[in-house]
């Protein structure tokens, strides 16, 4: 895109009632989908919000600006979407939901941590706090206090360093940034509608979300609503998924064997690339044939027969699959740093050659409303050595020279990798488990240090998302006072909204299936870390059963091999890539994935060219998003009010 030849300010009265349509509206129907079948609102969110928005614009003849769809658009993703993976959305709180279920899980009490877990965190698991399901307790003083702090030095962390790193690589190198470009567009077109022409995006969209009305009927609507009325739900349609472990363990031992009946895997196949698919599909295909043979030569010593899925993915994820992950892992990151010292070298190259280059400046732009970049660089200081002060006092016996190498050394550089990495390619690279190394080799004993709000960030991404800001036209302060609205916003919706839902029914419990069946298999794999700094305990703790140096090098030399080889006989490097990402990933959902791709690749594309569709293939998984969320916002109303009245004495 060209650089836009004036700044506005994109934050206005529009914006703030967005702000409160996504937070009082929306937030209770992304809670329940991330509880219900383990998804956030997304893309719905941000779509359905703006286009209310624009609708109600083009009746009352007026039209929006790009510089407030695109505010508009991240104030929604900002308070729909999820964190960690767990996909749950729900604001600040959902950590603590899922904290108040970690300590007093079977996985916790199993291994012997669920009194180690800090008061700071959450209550123990004798609370009444716990017992009565109710944040509005003495016992969440300290817990609430140090999270809303927490989310103050976070936000002031991220947009000290994001900025600075943003007139460093955008600015002074002058890096394309190509995906930002993609946003800005979107935004752009988005502000188009509101004219009275209609566009492609528009039909697409709503075939999309017509589709996900009538699939969430079924999937989400039947299930929230006979929840209310019958002792169990009613599932036409399994969620998450269907189990065929136990029938096939006799042919297949120790695969996790079953597949999914979401429609949306499908539209993701849509959306992922191509090989980032079949990637996925190929390491799901040789975990089929490779896990009998591992089972056979004595490597999956946990697994038994009669286990079901989760605890099949688990028994193998202890005895092989974490340490591969791990060295993967390790190869994805090397490469990344590897391409952008490439690139130091080819520009180095270039300047010794005498090739003319345009200059780069630090000093900004005139309109653009930069802030000075001492003040961004103090802000992040500033926050960081608020986070070093903080650790300290939760846990004084750990190292405090380890928290200033990542508040002030590691996350910088590993933010500035990162930021390199999306604005010359687009993508996204992190060097893997530093933290957990860290933790584990400094001979600290204790799991609180798993729980500290070390600062170790990257914050690359946010460099992409001030160019974004830039190139749709918006003045930095846009972003400053959308934060500043958001703030409060996320805090009282979320509060309110986890309070009463938690109220109504124990979180997880047989009313939110996803949440029962996959909670506990994060449970176990958290657990796992933790085990690694247990005091006091002799025998074999579960991370060391699970790392093997062995199987971390062959990962890494796996993923350094495959790479190359591939680049050398001009194939698709992603498809490392996808086979990184099919290693997490249960291979029930891969399935189904793969079969939106081959529609995708064979007859989506050879009938609309590869441009046309992957643009038709975005717009049409938003709108299915979209649809998806609306059946998730009407299913939580008639749950929530059901549920409500039927606790109500008369």
């Amino acid at each position: 895109m060209d650089q836009p030849e004036q700044y506005e300010d994109g934050f206005d009265v529009k914006t703030i009632i967005g702000a409160l349509f996504i937070g009082f509206v929306m937030m209770p129907g992304a809670i329940y989908l991330g509880l219900f079948v383990g998804r956030d609102l997304g893309p719905a969110a941000e779509w359905t919000t703006i286009i209310l928005f624009t609708e109600v614009a083009r009746r009352s003849f007026i039209t929006l600006k790009r510089q407030e769809v695109y505010i508009l658009f991240y104030i929604a993703s900002a308070l729909a979407s999820s964190s960690g993976g767990l996909q749950l959305a729900g604001g600040v709180f959902a950590g603590k939901m899922w904290d108040q279920y970690f300590v007093r899980s079977p996985a916790a009490r199993g291994l012997g941590i669920a009194y180690e877990i800090p008061n700071w965190v959450v209550p123990g698991p004798d609370s009444e706090a716990l017992m009565r399901r109710t944040f509005f307790h003495p016992d969440w003083i300290y817990p609430t206090a140090i999270l809303l702090l927490g989310v103050i030095l976070s936000r002031l962390n991220w947009f000290g360093l994001g900025y600075a790193l943003f007139r460093i690589t955008s600015d002074y190198e002058r890096l394309p940034f190509p995906y930002a470009a993609i946003t800005a567009q979107g935004s752009t077109a988005l502000a188009e509608t509101t004219t009275k022409t209609e566009t492609w995006r528009w039909r697409v969209f709503s075939i999309g979300a017509m589709a996900g009305l009538a699939f969430g009927a079924f999937y989400i609507g039947v299930p929230a609503i006979t929840g209310v009325i019958m002792t169990k739900p009613l599932q036409l349609i399994p969620i998450p998924f269907v189990d065929l472990t136990r029938n096939t363990e006799a042919v297949l031992p120790a695969v996790p064997t079953g597949f999914v009946c979401d429609l949306g895997a499908i539209v993701a196949g849509f959306v992922v690339p191509f090989w980032a698919v079949v990637g996925s599909f190929v390491t799901a295909v040789v975990t089929l044939a490779l896990n009998p043979q591992l089972y056979k030569m004595g490597v999956l010593q946990q697994w038994t027969p009669g286990m079901d899925t989760i605890q099949t993915q688990f028994a193998n994820y202890i005895d092989f699959y974490f340490s591969i992950g791990m060295g993967t892992s390790f190869a994805v990151a090397a490469i990344g740093i590897f391409g952008i010292l490439a690139h130091f070298y080819r520009n180095r190259r270039a300047d010794e050659e005498g090739r003319e280059h345009e200059p780069g400046t630090l000093k900004g732009i005139p309109g653009r409303g930069d802030i000075p970049l001492w003040l961004a660089i103090a802000m992040f200081f500033v926050s960081t050595l608020g986070y070093v002060l903080l650790c300290r006092h939760l846990v004084p016996n750990f190292s405090i020279l380890w928290i200033i190498f990542f508040g002030f050394i590691f996350t910088p550089l590993e933010s500035y990798v990162d930021a390199r990495m999306k604005g010359l390619t687009g993508q996204w690279v992190r060097i893997p488990m530093v933290k957990e190394g860290v933790i584990i080799l400094s001979g600290y004993k204790g799991i609180d240090i798993w729980f500290a709000p070390i600062p170790e960030f990257d914050h690359g991404a946010r460099a992409q998302q001030f160019r974004v800001l830039e190139l749709t036209g918006n003045k930095v302060m846009s972003l400053v006072k959308a934060e500043l609205l958001i703030l409060p916003i996320v805090v009282l919706c979320s509060v309110l909204y986890w309070e009463f839902i938690w109220r109504l029914a124990p979180i997880p419990s047989v009313n939110y299936p996803y949440a029962q069946k996959m909670w506990h298999l994060s449970a176990l794999q958290r657990g796992l870390w933790l085990s690694a700094t247990m005091p006091g305990s002799e025998r074999q703790t579960m991370f060391e059963q699970a790392f093997k140096w062995q199987y971390v090098v062959g990962g890494f030399g796996f993923g350094v091999v495959a790479y190359n080889l591939l680049a050398a006989i001009r194939m698709p490097t992603l498809l490392v890539y996808g086979v990184v990402r099919g290693l997490g990933q249960l291979p029930h959902y891969v399935f189904p994935e793969m079969v939106g791709a081959l529609i995708s690749q064979y007859y989506m594309i050879p009938r609309f060219g590869a441009r046309r569709w992957k643009q038709y293939a975005t717009v049409l998984s938003a709108g299915y998003a979209c649809g998806m969320g609306l059946v998730g916002m009407g299913s939580v109303a008639f749950a929530l009010i059901g549920q409500a009245v039927s606790q109500m004495p008369y």
